[in-house]
This record gives structure tokens, C-alpha cells and sequence, in this order.
């Protein structure tokens, strides 16, 4: 019995030790334990993000084109004059004429104001130039087999947008390059050539008949914004208004604050999927419009309002880990980078213009740029882009969409992110408030 009595008391002892070695709400205050966040939850640090977007440079500047060669026996042409429909740009990773590449100037550029690194600028004019000097010195005999085939002679808004209003940058940056004929074949085929509806919304007949695609706000209403401030005329600007205005009349759902990614004239119901790249392509074209869209024009409080709703309906759609996912609204999608590059960028630069507070969506943007920088790997690379998507009318294509360290979409949005952060950074103090990333108290 005595025994027994001894270890009861052994265990009691034993208990009553481990309960005092427990951290409990009476011997530690449990608020601030440290979390178990997927992605560095912490501010910035400008430092570190410059550091993410030289590797990014570092990675572009070694895997894409920087000359023109002759085909023939991959000798460098430096005189266009001469050519013989036998010229092609130098084996790189990416096009220099796509899309996806309009972007990537444009990130260059505005890498290079906001840090006055001159490297990332003199990236976009070496290929600008290339570009400008080959598209003048091309015949029409030889427009097939020129590299630059598409910007001569675009064939869909994909080839035109984006490379228009990168070109406009460009010009507006210094690029002393003669691209006004460059610039002139592309708003033209933007204002004139491509395919409308009967109220003037741009649409293809891809993948039916009259559809419109959120991506063509995009690929058409920047270069228009920009047209209008580098020539003056109006009409480009009441354009892309109107281009805004009826895709979001038709595309957006006011409850949830985001777009469907189709519309096809001929639907009586239209499915809404929202995809996460095109919403990126439409909330980046509000911002850009906004930039050079007259505060007196009476489309800008639309724009504006249209912008605010959006960024709002984001906002709430933003995943733990800070990503957003493939249909933002569907969280079993996986969380992809090149929209919560572009949701990033565009969130942080409607803040630093003064479109959205500073306070309700600064923690949306610092969150988005740490779950970006993750995606940045060691070579320089961009992981967890979706690879280029056409249009579905079911769920399933766009789940199973294949990702890609070669992805080009992802490239420009993360110099666009990084580079409006740190103008966020520049102009902004943030602080630990309670364990969370807020807006520094003045008070």
C-alpha cells in the first residue's frame, strides 16, 4: 500500500510539473505566438525586392534575343537594308514581339524609373530599336519570313496592344528610335481593322462567332490611353472608355466583383468563369487608362467606379498564402502567379495614385508581392504561370491548365509588382501592429 502511495504521488508530481511547464493563457500570452504562415508573412524590405527583380533581369537579359542573324549561317546582320528574307532574331527563350513581351517592357520600364537602374531601360531599347529598324527595311515581299511578321502585318489584338503602348513608353522614356510608323500600323489595326460588334466592342469570331474576350480590354484599351495622350486626339480616349464600359456591361457580376472570361453574343446564358489572368488583364487596363485618361473627361468617374468595384471584389477572393487562384472564386484551383503578380502591381499602383485607400488594400499588395517573390527562383525564374489560355465553356479546362518556367505571361508582372511596391515602399511606413502587417499609425 505504501508503494502505491508512492506512485500516485510520483504521478501527481509529475502532472502537476508538466502542467506548469505548459505554455498556458496564465503563463504566457498566447496572441503572440508566432504563426505557422506558407508564405513570409512580413514588409518588404526594398532592398529584397530589387534584389528579386535584378534576378529576374539577370535571367531575361541572358535567354532572350538582342540581334538580328542571318538564317543561313547564323552570322549577326547589322544592316537591314540588305535583307533577303533571311533574317531572324538570335535562338532566345521568349518572343520579342508577343504580347506577354509588351508587358515585360513595360515592367522593364517602369523598373527602371522607379530604381534609376539604367540596365533594365537599356533591355527595352536594344530590342525597340531592333524591332523599329527591321520594320523599315522591310518589303512586302518579305513579310511572311520577317521575325517581326506579326507587327507588320497584325492579324489579331494580341500582336498590336501591348506592344503599341510599351512602344509609347518607350518613346516617352527617351528611346530615340523612329517607331512612329511602328506605333501608327498598330493603333491602326486596333482602331480600324479589328473585328467590332454592331456597338463597337471589340470582339473575335474565336472561339464563336461574336465572342468577347475580357483579355481584349488589354490587348486593345492601354495603347489607345497612351495614343490619346501622345497625340492628343480624344478619340482614342473616348474609345477605350467605351471599350471598359460595355465589356464591363457585359462581363461583370456586381455581387462578386469579378469578370466572366467569355461572352458569346449567340448564348442566352452566359457560364461565368472567372479566370484569374483575364481579371488581371482588366483591372491592369483600368489603372493604365486612368493614368493618362483626362480627369475631365466623362468617362473617368465610371472608370474609376468601375476600377474601385473590382479591386474590392478581388480583395475578398485573396487566399491565405496570398496567391489567388486559377477561377478566383473556386479555392480548389490551384494558386497561380502571374495574376497575383498582375492583382499586385494593379492594386498597388491604384494606391500610389490615390484610386483605392491606402490603408484597406496596402496589406492586399505586400501580402500578394512576399507570395510572388516565393515564385522567384534562384535562376531568375518565374514558377507557377499558366501557360496561354484560349476559352472554355466547363470547368475542367481551366483546373487542368499546365503551368510553365517558361510561361512568358508570368516575366512582366513581376517587374510591374516589384517595381509599384517599391513606390509603395518609397511612400509609405508599415508596421507590426498586434502581430499583423498595417499601414503605421501617425498617432
Amino acid at each position: 500500500m505504501k508503494k502505491l502511495n508512492q506512485i500516485f504521488v510520483l504521478l501527481f508530481l509529475g502532472t502537476f510539473a508538466t502542467t506548469q511547464s505548459q505554455t498556458t493563457d496564465a503563463t504566457a500570452p498566447l496572441h503572440l505566438l508566432q504563426p505557422e504562415y506558407p508564405t513570409p508573412y512580413v514588409i518588404p524590405e526594398k532592398a529584397n525586392v530589387k534584389e528579386v527583380l535584378d534576378r529576374v533581369y539577370t535571367f531575361l537579359e541572358a535567354n532572350t534575343a538582342s540581334k538580328v542573324i542571318n538564317k543561313k549561317d547564323n552570322s549577326e546582320v547589322t544592316n537591314f537594308k540588305k535583307n533577303d528574307g533571311n533574317l531572324a532574331f538570335e535562338k532566345g527563350a521568349f518572343r520579342l514581339t508577343s504580347y506577354e513581351w509588351g508587358v515585360t517592357y513595360a515592367g522593364m520600364l517602369l523598373t527602371s524609373e522607379v530604381t534609376s537602374d539604367k540596365n533594365y531601360e537599356n533591355y527595352v531599347d536594344k530590342r525597340l530599336q531592333l524591332i523599329a529598324d527591321l520594320y523599315a527595311n522591310t518589303d512586302e515581299k518579305n513579310i511572311e519570313n520577317s521575325p517581326i511578321h506579326s507587327v507588320i502585318k497584325p492579324h489579331a489584338l494580341d500582336d498590336a496592344g501591348a506592344l503599341c503602348a510599351a512602344f509609347i513608353k518607350a518613346k516617352k522614356m527617351g528611346l530615340k528610335a523612329n517607331i512612329d510608323p511602328v506605333i501608327n500600323n498598330l493603333i491602326t489595326f486596333i482602331s480600324q481593322k479589328q473585328q467590332r460588334l454592331s456597338d463597337g466592342t471589340l470582339a473575335r469570331n474565336r472561339p464563336q462567332m461574336n465572342t468577347l474576350w475580357l483579355d481584349d480590354m488589354f490587348m486593345s484599351v492601354p495603347a489607345l490611353a497612351q495614343m490619346g495622350a501622345y497625340t492628343g486626339d480624344v478619340k482614342y480616349f473616348d474609345d477605350a472608355v467605351k471599350q471598359v464600359t460595355q465589356f464591363s456591361q457585359r462581363m461583370f457580376n456586381a455581387e462578386k466583383g469579378l469578370y466572366m472570361h467569355g461572352w458569346v453574343e449567340s448564348m442566352k446564358v452566359h457560364p461565368q468563369f472567372h479566370w484569374a489572368r483575364a481579371n488581371g488583364w482588366a483591372v491592369m487596363t483600368m489603372v493604365e487608362l486612368l493614368e493618362t485618361l483626362p480627369k475631365n473627361h466623362p468617362g473617368y468617374p465610371k472608370v474609376l467606379a468601375q476600377l474601385q468595384a473590382h479591386i474590392a471584389g478581388l480583395q475578398k477572393y485573396q487566399d491565405g498564402t496570398g496567391f489567388w487562384h486559377q477561377l478566383i472564386d473556386r479555392n480548389d484551383t490551384y494558386l497561380e502567379t502571374s495574376a497575383t503578380a498582375i492583382y499586385t502591381y494593379s492594386i498597388a499602383r491604384a494606391i500610389n495614385r490615390g484610386y483605392v485607400d491606402k490603408m484597406t488594400y496596402a496589406p492586399t499588395v505586400l501580402l500578394g508581392w512576399n507570395a510572388v517573390a516565393s515564385k522567384v527562383n534562384a535562376k531568375g525564374q518565374v514558377e507557377g504561370t499558366c501557360v496561354g489560355t484560349g476559352m472554355g465553356f466547363d470547368p475542367a479546362f481551366y483546373y487542368y491548365r499546365p503551368v510553365n518556367l517558361f510561361a512568358a505571361h508570368g516575366y512582366g508582372p513581376v517587374l510591374l509588382a516589384g517595381a509599384e511596391v517599391i513606390s509603395l515602399l518609397n511612400n509609405s511606413q508599415f508596421e507590426i501592429n498586434d502581430s499583423s502587417i498595417q499601414l503605421k499609425n501617425k498617432g
